[in-house]
């Protein structure tokens, strides 16, 4: 086989096509490599390498053309096949041969995204499993192209053939869709040619083994029925050619058979065994909250997709499969609309979109609409008078997860938010976490109120700057002593608040005056007053605690009065180092030096505070040392953590053990920073210098093997 192999690379370089094949492959990723990650600087490797994969339509029927079919014509082939080197031997080194050409510009292709790292962040796994995805479509395409090879004496023809062939294979997915929308026997059969829906896959981030096993598979299978094919040429003018055929024909069969089966088999594997997130965002991973959720769920709770199974959405459907796959209480189930158009009226009187998700339970049911899945931004293009929409962020799990809650809770939990004293308001984004976390909210002024409503699941007081009366604080603390829960957010303010500082002082906890500067490195991020305090574990860090920061602005320092007080019990889930102080003057925000009278640390930014009452029940108090923990600008930080910090204590005091609130997963890319002149000289070396430097070098061997 060595020596087939050796034989095979000499002769692809000298006769120029082994070169060309490496500079078309190596002209084409360049091309779109500079235009699209270079000029562009778009981070995503796999939308240029996902550009020229239609390239081994052309491409590989050139390579693979004479691998076989020129012996046979020259009858070069007897001489091989008497050869004392077997048939399986002269075919593995043929393709190897083959296989090694093609892993040249695939080994150069490797280089491209550190290229591109050292301009700006992105994601390797995604880039490097687009690599992968594209040696293993040229890998198989070559194998078709050595078995077509093998039954034909004629170039021309093996390499029309091979175009067909590949070309019917990249369309399949598409032939399948015109035969039936549904799926039939016929397109099911047909599908198993589908080499483009195997390498989407891939491509978009998911380390699927059932596509790589497909790829090796039928490669295999491919190789074995070139095999066969010379098998049966080799014994033709034998005595034995009518047992040898039926031998190989049933050879055929069972090979065939097996590698069906294997993938028939794997593809009903559950999706969580057999496949990989590498995305960044881990767009087709369940976070740790939503596996906690639904280990809680313990009725059953029906799925339907308002779409075929074949054209329903990949990302929807790898995040539905996930569900399926984690309990035996979830249960998926497509609804074509075009053979039942009117399913939905059972449940909503409103039109939906396709691929839109009705969830049922034995209680209640609701409807995502599709248009709920993915959040998107709108910008006004002022060439066109017109607007054009993004897609930002995809938000399947944060609205199935919540939406699996809704059907199966007995009460929706209300949530009360203080008005009135000057207190910061929440945004869109963080008044949705509440929505997705099946709580209701409503604004409250004390003033108009003699108590605090019996339904408030908890009541938020967040950043007040101005001080409560003694009356509204009264009515805080009654709550308070029938067992209430308060969330209260220090607000920084210029004026006294003897009575917020009571309510304080009722759970036995003190703001201290003044802003702290962390001095310890590991607990700020650039400035001192920006905090990145210490986690602890808690049902309010659950899915950050050793994974995520959460930032804290300007924040201010908790203490606690007597922590050895046998009625009240503390857990500081958000502390600074002990080198922090609470810096009094602050007057000059650039001067981080410790001055007379500033309050030593450590301090907590995060703590709660559980009272047990006289008639044991339990009120319980959660304050955070910063007015601004909860905004945009601090969660945009931190990729979401502080929102979820969020969810996470509203849902305690909402009854739920796991916050059902998932942030959406951003779709939104920092662009690499390449200035032009770089840009353009890199895509001149890729797309100019090595793909016309390879085909000099071959035009050079050529002429001088020619010259002999």
């Amino acid at each position: 086989m060595l020596a087939i192999y050796k034989r095979e690379i000499r002769s692809y370089f000298r006769s120029f096509i082994g070169l060309l094949f490496i500079a078309v492959t190596l002209f084409f990723v360049g091309l779109y490599y500079t235009a699209v990650n270079l000029l562009q600087g778009y981070p995503y490797f796999s939308y240029a390498i996902s550009s020229v994969v239609i390239l081994f339509l052309i491409s590989v029927p050139v390579l693979t053309m004479r691998i076989l079919a020129e012996e046979r014509r020259s009858r070069t082939d007897q001489l091989i096949l008497t050869a004392p080197v077997s048939v399986a031997g002269i075919v593995l080194g043929k393709f190897l041969a083959l296989l090694t050409i093609f892993a040249i510009p695939t080994g150069i292709i490797c280089i491209y995204p550190l290229i591109m790292g050292s301009f700006g962040t992105i994601p390797m796994a995604e880039a490097y499993l687009s690599v992968l995805a594209f040696f293993l479509y040229g890998m198989m395409a070559i194998a078709v192209g050595v078995l077509v090879s093998s039954l034909t004496e004629s170039q021309v023809i093996s390499s029309v053939l091979t175009f067909i062939i590949l070309f019917l294979a990249y369309m399949m997915d598409s032939i399948c869709g015109l035969i039936s929308y549904t799926g039939n026997w016929l397109t099911r059969i047909l599908s198993c040619l589908d080499m483009y829906t195997p390498f989407s896959s891939l491509m978009n981030g998911t380390l699927d083994i059932k596509s790589v096993f497909y790829f090796v598979s039928m490669t295999a299978l491919a190789l074995f029925l070139t095999v066969q094919s010379i098998q049966k040429r080799r014994y033709s003018i034998s005595l034995k050619a009518f047992s040898m055929g039926a031998y190989s024909t049933g050879m055929i069969a069972v090979a065939t058979g097996i590698i069906v089966i294997a993938n028939v088999v794997l593809g009903e594997l559950p999706g969580s065994w057999v496949s990989m997130d590498v995305t960044g965002e881990k767009l087709y991973s369940l976070t740790e909250q939503t596996k906690e959720y639904v280990k809680t769920i313990d009725e059953d709770v029906t799925i339907y997709v308002i779409s075929s199974e074949d054209s329903q959405d990949m990302v929807l459907g790898q995040t539905l499969q996930r569900y399926d796959d984690l309990s035996g209480h979830i249960k998926v189930e497509y609804v074509d609309p075009n053979i039942n158009p009117r399913f939905y009226m059972q449940y909503t009187n409103d039109s939906i979109s396709l691929n839109s998700l009705i969830i049922v339970s034995g209680k209640r049911n609701t409807v995502v609409d599709y248009s709920d899945i993915y959040e998107t931004s709108y910008d006004y293009d002022y060439y066109t008078g017109g607007y054009s929409s993004n897609t930002t962020g995809y938000d399947g799990e944060g609205q199935i997860t919540s939406a699996l809650d809704r059907v199966l809770t007995d009460d929706v939990p209300k949530v009360y938010i203080t008005e009135g004293h000057g207190e910061a308001s929440f945004s869109a984004a963080f008044t949705n976490a509440l929505k997705k976390e099946n709580t209701e909210y409503e604004s409250i002024n004390l003033m108009d109120h003699d108590t605090i409503p019996e339904d408030a699941a908890c009541l938020v007081i967040n950043g007040a700057t101005g001080d409560f009366s003694a009356d509204d604080t009264e009515k805080v603390v009654r709550y308070l002593d029938r067992g209430g829960n308060v969330i209260l957010v220090t607000g920084i303010t210029d004026v006294e608040t003897p009575n917020l500082d009571s309510l304080c002082g009722y759970m036995g906890l003190r703001v201290a005056e003044g802003l702290v500067v962390e001095q310890d490195e590991a607990n700020y991020y650039r400035n001192p007053y920006y905090l990145l305090p210490t986690m602890g574990s808690s049902t309010f860090t659950a899915g950050l605690y050793g994974q995520y920061y959460v930032f804290v602005p300007f924040g201010q320092g908790i203490l606690i009065e007597d922590e050895d007080r046998e009625d009240i019990s503390y857990n500081k889930f958000l502390s600074t180092s002990d080198s922090a102080f609470a810096k009094l003057d602050t007057s000059n925000l650039e001067n981080y030096e410790k001055s007379e009278g500033d309050t030593d640390g450590p301090f907590a930014i995060g703590v709660s505070a559980v009272k047990t009452l006289e008639d044991g029940t339990e009120a319980t108090m959660v304050v955070y040392g910063c007015e601004q923990i909860f905004s945009d600008e601090a969660n945009m930080m931190v990729s979401g953590a502080n929102q979820v910090m969020f969810t996470n204590t509203v849902g305690t005091f909402a009854d739920h053990e796991v916050s059902v609130s998932i942030p959406a997963k951003n779709y939104e890319v920092s662009y690499l920073m390449i200035p032009q002149g770089r840009a353009v000289l890199l895509g001149v070396l890729l797309t100019v210098v090595m793909p016309f430097g390879c085909l000099a070098a071959g035009f050079v061997i050529w002429f001088r093997r020619r010259r002999r």
